[in-house]
């Protein structure tokens, strides 16, 4: 870190997140994007959502070009005190649990749904194939 580097904490960088006034935090780097957010090419609703945070995890995951990061030297601001940066969270994954409700059908309502249209239709066939055999009868 140079001598004249600004340093700023966590909190300075976090209140900047509206569309007047927008900074990232990237690698423990600072950036004033805010004149950056009309030329984004995904928008200036991706820098507003990386704002207020560190968007170290974001920036990497889209995988920038070599042109993007040079671009990113013009908004350069200063540093974060990495002892006021809180640390990320965890994400634990979601878990599920499938149960049935009492207003749900059960097994043999639903393989009544599905048998039942088959019987009326086996019945339709079979008393149109009597009506005609009688009628060949007669």
């Amino acid at each position: 870190m140079d001598c004249g580097e600004k340093v700023f904490v966590f909190e300075e960088v976090a209140k900047r997140k509206e569309r007047d006034d927008c900074w990232l935090l990237i690698s423990g780097k600072v950036y004033d994007v805010t004149q950056f957010l009309e030329d984004h090419p995904g928008g200036d609703e991706v820098l507003l959502a990386a704002s207020g945070k560190d968007a170290t995890q974001d920036f990497e995951d889209v995988g920038h070009s070599d042109d993007a990061r040079n671009t990113m030297k013009k908004y350069y601001i200063g540093e974060v005190d990495s002892t006021t940066v809180p640390p990320p969270n965890k994400i634990k994954p979601q878990t599920y649990s499938v149960t049935q409700k009492d207003d749900e059908p059960g097994f043999l309502f639903k393989i009544l749904q599905f048998l039942v249209p088959l019987l009326i239709l086996g019945l339709a066939f079979g008393f149109q194939f009597l009506g005609k055999k009688e009628k060949t009868e007669a």
